[in-house]
């Protein structure tokens, strides 16, 4: 049985049923649970005022989202009566999926639950682009979760 699970949450739908799914395998077993949100930073050129080492401000609102979005499935897990840590991570300077799969080897995860929306390009219609990079870095069996509502938030 697995010991440690990571859930990756982004405040979406597909997300929801992801942490719902790691929970179908968790309570039974009584497995702790880590939940992470990666911020993602789009830079401006204002962010750097001229200093190539500066990092830009958080995004407030992404930061907002993310603090909610781990605070209500923090409460989802704490109900389950599972130990669980939740963590926002800021993914400046390097990919979702690479922030994801250092958080999993951190918190050593034996299995990562996270949805999979399809929904950044055609090209990646059927798998979801950061699902699709995290497959290729995964250390740990990894569980995708997709949800068939096109667009839709849970938080």
């Amino acid at each position: 049985m697995y010991q440690h699970i990571l859930v990756a949450l982004d405040g979406s739908r597909c997300a929801e049923r992801a942490l719902d799914e790691a929970l179908k395998i968790a309570t039974p077993a009584h497995t702790s649970v880590t939940l992470v949100y990666v911020v993602e930073h789009i830079p401006q050129m204002e962010d750097l005022n001229g200093d190539p080492l500066a990092q830009p401000p958080l995004d407030t609102q992404a930061v907002d989202l993310a603090t909610r979005a781990l605070e209500h499935a923090r409460l989802r897990v704490a109900q389950k009566s599972l130990a669980v840590e939740v963590r926002t991570l800021d993914a400046y300077g390097e990919t979702v999926a690479e922030i994801l799969q250092g958080a999993a080897r951190a918190c050593h995860a034996d299995l990562v639950v996270m949805g999979t929306h399809g929904r950044r390009s055609w090209q990646h219609f059927l798998l979801g682009s950061v699902a699709e990079a995290f497959l290729k870095l995964a250390e740990a069996p990894v569980l995708l979760v997709r949800d068939s509502t096109p667009n839709a938030t849970a938080v």
